[in-house]
């Protein structure tokens, strides 16, 4: 609920953080309340298996100690008559568009961070009324139109305007002023300050910072020493500057990925090349879409324990072959991961991305008559998946039954692969 002793920003920039609460779950609830509404329900990927990743909960099973991660087996023994739904992301991704539909009504200056959450700048919005009785009308109409909670935070930047979003859920009204934050932040340790992930505060730690207050104090030159250019950013967020500006206008892809969390732990090589064949294949797909081809082949790979490694490689011209990709990612598995310990996810990203257009070629003397060939294939088999449904026109080693080969349905499949930044990349 809202603050009422909080007062917005008196002036300057006014930026609101509308954050979806348990989007998937809401959503589920908002379609059948009858069934849901209430209830301590999670969404999953391998509901029928029992055994895949929980997605998201709901707060009711929040309180049984239910946390995105676990297994499904996991969730059950916190809470055994925890409700299971399958997720549904094409209907997901109509919420989505219709909450950011009503944020748009108010300010044209709508970020969307991902399809459960946005950034609206709304220092020229007056005419709407006060910034607390936007957000108060956000929230009411959201609930109302969607039947969907939201948390906002309301700040004078995108930082802090995120933080008061996360300090009350559900439903929360947040005000977050650079004045406050001495008092509201700077005791909490360090990985809390948003941006910073969990080595960044190890590192942190081992340079006695542990706090925010410790790390707004630090000198910019020891931390610039320790983070690179990463150091001033450091230490501004914990004094609350935040000058990047709401952008509504979406930037072409940096990346493109696909990862899937696997049913079972896999050791077996053919298991494993038909998981990369299937993240390849949509991986790839979405890249033709774009118009793009990608230069850096990346793999991740993540063990049983949840260590998260992730291994690159830089091809010599840009492709948007999945054979390329798929032969690639084979070839650093191989080099990488020899001894075929247990796997528990695998996903391929493409990064270093340019216009298919523009991008050089290079062929050599025995590739310079197969490649009209080879890309006449793939137009005629992208166009097949298109018509007729991405799973029209398949190889047999993408055939199986384990998550890689579901990622060609948009219903049940989620977003593109979401890299933590803080996550190592080893470049060949």
């Amino acid at each position: 609920m809202s603050n009422p002793h909080s007062r917005s920003p008196a002036k300057g920039r006014i930026v609101l953080h509308l954050d979806m609460n348990a989007f998937y779950c809401s959503v589920h609830e908002a379609e059948e309340p009858q069934l849901y509404r209430d209830q301590p329900t999670a969404v999953a990927g391998s509901v029928e298996q029992r055994r895949g990743i929980i997605v998201t909960s709901s707060y009711a099973a929040r309180k049984f100690g239910v946390r995105t991660g676990m297994t499904v087996r996991e969730g059950m023994q916190k809470c055994p008559r925890l409700v299971l739904i399958k997720p549904d992301f094409e209907l997901y991704r109509a919420y989505s568009r219709q909450f950011m539909e009503i944020a748009r009504q108010y300010t044209p200056l709508v970020e969307p961070v991902s399809i459960d959450e946005c950034y609206l700048d709304i220092t020229g919005s007056g005419a709407f009324g006060e910034p607390m009785e936007i957000a108060e009308q956000l929230q009411r109409r959201i609930r109302e139109e969607c039947g969907l909670p939201c948390s906002i935070g309301v700040a004078p930047n995108k930082l802090l305007a995120k933080m008061a979003s996360d300090m009350h859920k559900p439903s929360g009204l947040t005000v977050l002023r650079r004045r406050d934050v001495p008092r509201l932040l700077w005791h909490r340790p360090c990985q809390e300050l948003f941006g910073i992930g969990g080595k960044t505060a190890a590192k942190l730690e081992r340079m006695n910072i542990r706090t925010i207050g410790a790390l707004a104090v630090a000198e910019e030159r020891t931390l610039t020493r320790a983070f690179g250019v990463n150091g001033a950013w450091l230490r501004q967020a914990a004094n609350g500057i935040d000058h990047s500006p709401v952008s509504a206008a979406r930037e072409r892809s940096k990346s493109v990925g696909h990862t899937t969390t696997l049913p079972r732990d896999l050791t077996a090589p053919e298991d494993i090349a038909r998981v990369l064949l299937n993240l390849a294949d949509q991986t790839c797909r979405r890249l033709r879409r774009q118009g793009l081809v990608a230069a850096t082949v990346v793999l991740t790979i993540r063990t049983p324990d949840m260590k998260t490694i992730t291994r690159s490689h830089t091809l010599s011209a840009p492709t948007d072959s999945s054979a390329d990709v798929y032969h690639e990612a084979q070839r650093l598995y191989a080099r990488h991961w020899p001894d075929h310990r247990p796997v528990r996810l695998l996903g391929i990203t493409l990064q270093n991305v340019s216009e298919a257009a523009k991008a050089p070629i290079q062929l050599d003397l025995f590739e310079y008559e197969e490649a009209p060939r080879k890309q006449a294939l793939t137009e005629v088999m992208d166009r097949l998946r298109d018509k007729y449904g991405e799973s029209a026109v398949l190889t047999a080693g993408m055939l199986g039954d384990d998550p890689s080969t579901l990622i060609r349905n948009r219903r049940i499949r989620g977003t593109s692969l979401q890299l933590d930044e803080h996550l190592l990349y080893i470049e060949e």
